[in-house]
């Protein structure tokens, strides 16, 4: 656990297949889609980003920002996307220092604020979010929580 680095895919464009993979297994969303977003960030075509943490060369946690996270409020953008840390390496505070990392990354590109959607209650308002609203999420029955970090 001594060896835990947040990184830009930017600044480590050979991981990007690996961390689409790695995104797809834990969301299910299809390793094509996390590249091409992956890929506009890298090649500047965007000022979304996306950050990985590794324990030496292996992923163990991650998130990304995209213009909206499959839901209806289209308004509410760009949106943190596919926050997971690996069980093993969850309470470490490793998804509090990502969510840190994306908020300056994004506030120093003069992005601000950006919104997520979760189910979780008390996790994100630890690191600054603020539960925003309701949101329809794209073929989901229930509501999701928005949060937005000014």
């Amino acid at each position: 656990m001594d060896e835990l680095r947040i990184v830009s895919l930017k600044e480590l464009a050979e991981y990007k297949e690996r961390a689409a993979e790695w995104f797809h297994e834990k969301w299910g969303v299809p390793t094509e889609a996390y590249l091409e977003c992956i890929e506009a960030y890298i090649n500047d075509e965007t000022q979304n980003s996306w950050f990985i943490c590794l324990d030496k060369d292996k992923i163990v946690a991650g998130l990304g920002v995209i213009d909206n996270d499959f839901h209806d409020r289209k308004d509410l953008a760009p949106n943190v996307c596919a926050v997971y840390t690996d069980e093993d390496y969850r309470g470490k505070g490793i998804a509090g220092r990502l969510l840190d990392t994306v908020v300056e990354d994004m506030r120093g590109k003069g992005v601000s604020p950006i919104y997520l959607i979760t189910d979780h209650i008390g996790f994100y308002e630890k690191y600054g979010w603020e539960f925003l609203c309701m949101v329809q999420g794209d073929g989901e029955s229930e509501l999701s929580r928005m949060y937005i970090h000014k």
